[in-house]
């Protein structure tokens, strides 16, 4: 590997050198990117995926029309979703989430390699799942046309959406459908045919607009609470054979917001089924904003006047506001707003107690349960639940739930370094040859440290050498790129 910051890499070697960063800068920050030998011999041990046993309590649901909506090329399928209008005018919404403890064992060699980790890391040139792959993408998948055992959570809502009674169970189920979220997405919004896998499945297309119908109000009663309506840009790294080709922004759609809908329902009757069971809960949070009062500045800037007193329905007006006003520099305003309120933390709720709430989801009862293949706490709280519904202890101590909080804490903002390092060494490679040209920017970013610019086309971020002390976030100006190192993830732009 060259360390010149601006020599060139040959474009056969763009993947492998993405790989060789991220594996380095994984071990860097204490994560794993290898499987142990114990993990793999114990993975050899699995002979195929969870069977029925379970009697009685086990129901059958694969005759329902079970879909996924991920992204393309998702294989780690950890959620499938149905609906079900009812004569009695009430709405059931139903989520199943891969039953992965089922095969996981606890303490096992596999599981603490999980739990090590905390998380899937997903790098700009490779994946480093939690789980082996032949779990994380085959026994423990909800892959289509496969019988899988399930944990699935049922929620009925009446004409309003307001929550009428939840219950979850085990299940077994079927994937009817892979769907994914683009094509859904343009489908849905008339802009688009139907996919052939929902027209392959008799009643499916009704289901989704029920579902998608069902997902909005439930959105917008959360943002009559002040539930924040966010955007970001995300650029997504587009290989042709082994060399990066280009970089695509990756934005919401209504596919996207039907599934982060159907799953913040799903994961709040998680949290308060284990507290009427009286059992400790791993609770996602994100606190009352420390920089509120930086949030009001920006606010004034556009000629808002925020609450003294952090208000999320005040600053989701903001926010609305704002996103009509000026939709090309929302995504940027998102961005600031998110760096100020503060990272998400997990923390333990003890029977009897109260965790903090989620301030920008505006809900008080919020865990993380759907995406056991992927993170850890997830799968904490399956554990949790299996043991809830079949009348055993917790599977966990409360002392040893509190010390994996902070692991897991603390490992997931590690896994999402690594993955924006190596997200800007992609850009800083994809930019090696473009030394000397001009791009139009938004200001992203000014602190004490420097000034930083977005630039649309391609989407990617960097310093502005020499910035201005009259810049602010959302202004434009015209940068020409000066400096990449790949290396360190930099890219340097000066204005003009």
């Amino acid at each position: 590997m060259n360390d010149r910051p601006n020599s060139p890499i040959p474009p056969s070697q763009h993947r492998a050198l993405l790989q060789r960063l991220a594996r380095r800068a994984m071990a860097e920050r204490g994560l794993e990117p290898d499987f142990p030998p114990a993990a793999m011999t114990e993975l050899d041990g699995i002979a195929g995926p969870a069977g029925a046993e379970g009697g009685g309590k086990l129901r059958d649901l694969r005759g329902l029309p079970w879909c996924s909506i991920d992204n393309d090329d998702s294989r780690d399928l950890d959620q499938l979703n149905v609906a079900e209008a009812r004569p009695d005018g009430t709405t059931r919404l139903f989520v199943a989430i891969a039953d992965v403890s089922g095969l996981v064992r606890q303490n096992g060699a596999i599981d603490g390699h999980a739990q090590q980790n905390t998380t899937s890391v997903y790098t700009a040139g490779q994946i480093f799942p939690m789980l082996p792959e032949r779990l994380s993408t085959d026994l423990t998948s909800l892959n289509f046309n496969a019988d899988r055992r399930a944990i699935v959570v049922e929620m009925a809502f009446d004409d309003e959406c307001t929550p009428a009674g939840a219950e979850i169970y085990e299940a077994l189920v079927r994937n009817r459908a892979k769907l994914a979220y683009n094509r859904t997405a343009a489908w849905l919004d008339g802009e688009g045919p139907v996919p052939p896998a929902v027209a392959a499945v008799p009643g499916l297309d009704e289901n989704l607009r029920l579902q998608l119908r069902a997902a909005r109000r439930l959105k917008t009663l959360r943002h009559t609470r002040g539930a924040l309506d966010l955007e970001t840009v995300r650029a997504r790294p587009v290989f042709e054979g082994e060399s990066i080709a280009r970089l695509d922004a990756e934005r919401r759609n209504c596919a996207k917001d039907l599934i982060a809908d159907l799953m913040i329902a799903a994961n709040g009757a998680v949290a308060q089924f284990l507290a009427a069971k009286k059992f400790p809960s791993l609770r996602r949070v994100v606190r009352t904003p420390r920089h509120w009062d930086l949030i009001r500045e920006i606010a004034a800037a556009r000629g808002t006047a925020l609450p003294r007193e952090p208000d999320a329905v005040a600053l989701e007006k903001f926010l609305e506001a704002a996103r009509r006003a000026d939709p090309l520099r929302f995504p940027d305003l998102s961005l600031s707003v998110i760096k100020l309120m503060g990272s998400g933390e997990y923390v333990v709720e003890r029977p009897g107690s109260h965790a903090p709430g989620h301030f920008g989801l505006a809900v008080r009862d919020y865990s993380h349960s759907t995406a056991p293949n992927r993170r850890f706490p997830d799968l904490i709280t399956q554990r949790l639940l299996k043991a809830a519904l079949a009348g055993r202890p917790p599977p966990y101590a409360g002392d040893e739930l509190e010390g994996l909080a902070l692991h897991c804490t603390e490992q997931e903002d590690n896994a999402k370094k690594v993955e924006r390092q190596i997200g800007k060494s992609a850009a800083a490679l994809l930019l090696a040859g473009h030394i000397g040209e001009t791009f139009d920017a938004i200001v992203t970013g000014v602190t004490d440290k420097g000034t930083w610019v977005r630039v649309p086309r391609p989407p990617v971020e960097g310093k502005l050498n020499g910035g201005s002390p009259r810049l602010k976030v959302g202004d434009t100006l015209r940068v020409r790129l000066v400096r990449t190192d790949v290396e360190r993830g930099f890219i340097d732009f000066a204005a003009g």
